[in-house]
């Protein structure tokens, strides 16, 4: 309806898929990398192999999920306490200090277990309440009250940095760095170039930064094993300064990988495209590392991103509410080897394929779906 009354169509392919081909679950790939950065990997070891784990046991306390690190701090401490106030029960035991109350204590008011343990929480706490106290009768209570106490300092340092070295954990601050949820494939300066987006959605930007790009590819043998292949991307200007949104562009030239794919064989290809962004961090100066990976049906031709930066009075103004929001551009449907050797422009390349009009806004907040079989599914907003 909009449409005959000459209003801009909006086209909203929430997760649906523009070009999808037919694959079978036994044929599925299985992605390299998720979408979030994470790699789908798990390492199968040999049992009671744990020797990498306990020989860097800081950088394991660091990696260990936020509920197993409260129950270790907790029962670090109960039981260090358990223990000394175990051990200065018995040395009150020995010593007579329980059954004799006339008896010169080794420790002040200690007459029990559970004198024991709170004056063995007091001790390794500092609090010092002043009613129980270590005397000059026994030695050995000395040494262990000494012992104690550099065992308590020792404790405070490992279990201290663990939880601050996880407060500032890089990970967290990669997740507020991120890339858009699909790569596009348009004309730029006369060449095809592909380019997906990268932004800072912090306050507190990032002055410098590498992005770097890998295709990877992997091969089943007939025994069942994989063959893993990796091929960089080059990119311009991989140097990055992140003030605002960057656009990161591949030009598709002699010498790619993708030189020779066109919008269909690119869709039937088996690659996936690993993106990174390695920087460091002006608040904390850590190094950090954003990273998500593209399939090809995550890569869309023919469409280029939506602008989301304009020039205020006093500021630039960065809508990312558009991060993720594409526009169809007019564009040859052929891979970049066909389109030089044919040396026609993007207007010429009608008459072999459709190509996208311009002006309409695609929205992509999803990946799409391989099990739809050649088909085209779009929501259209009236």
């Amino acid at each position: 309806m909009n449409a005959e009354r000459g209003e801009p169509l909006i086209i909203d392919t929430c997760n649906t898929t523009v070009h999808a081909i037919g694959w079978k679950d036994e044929d599925r790939q299985m992605r390299f990398m998720q979408k979030d950065g994470t790699f789908p990997v798990v390492f199968q070891k040999a049992p009671g192999h744990w020797s990498p784990f306990l020989m860097d046991i800081f950088t394991t306390l660091v990696e260990i999920r936020w509920r197993v690190m409260f129950l270790i701090f907790f029962l670090s401490y109960i039981l260090s306490w358990l223990f000394f106030g175990l051990c200065f029960w018995l040395i009150a035991l020995v010593h007579g200090d329980v059954s004799d109350v006339d008896n010169k204590p080794c420790v002040d008011n200690v007459r029990g277990f559970t004198g024991a343990f709170l004056f063995s929480m007091e001790t390794q706490a500092t609090i010092g309440y002043g009613f129980r106290g270590m005397t000059e009768n026994c030695i050995v209570a000395i040494i262990l009250v000494t012992v104690q106490d550099v065992f308590s300092c020792l404790l405070d340092t490992i279990i201290i940095g663990v939880v601050v070295a996880k407060m500032a954990c890089a990970r967290k601050r990669a997740q507020t760095v991120g890339f858009s949820k699909c790569a596009v494939v348009n004309l730029r300066d006369g060449n095809l170039c592909l380019s997906w987006r990268l932004g800072d959605f912090r306050g507190n930007h990032i002055l410098e930064g590498v992005a770097r790009a890998m295709l990877v590819r992997y091969v089943k043998q007939p025994l069942g094993t994989i063959v893993m292949s990796y091929q960089d991307l080059h990119i311009r200007n991989k140097d990055i300064v992140l003030a605002t949104p960057a656009t990161i562009i591949h030009q598709l030239e002699p010498g790619s990988p993708l030189y020779s794919l066109g919008p269909d064989d690119m869709l039937r290809d088996n690659f996936e495209l690993v993106v990174s962004f390695t920087y460091t961090g002006d608040s904390t100066g850590m190094l950090h590392q954003t990273r998500t990976s593209y399939t090809p049906a995550d890569i869309h031709w023919g469409q280029r991103f939506q602008e989301m930066m304009k020039l205020g009075r006093r500021h630039y103004t960065v809508d990312y509410a558009l991060f993720n929001v594409t526009t169809r551009v007019p564009g040859p449907l052929l891979s970049a080897e066909e389109f030089h050797r044919r040396g026609c422009p993007a207007e010429g390349s009608q008459s072999h394929g459709p190509v996208s009009a311009p002006g309409k806004r695609v929205r992509h907040t999803g990946s799409g779906n391989p099990d739809i079989t050649e088909e085209v599914m779009q929501q259209t907003s009236f």
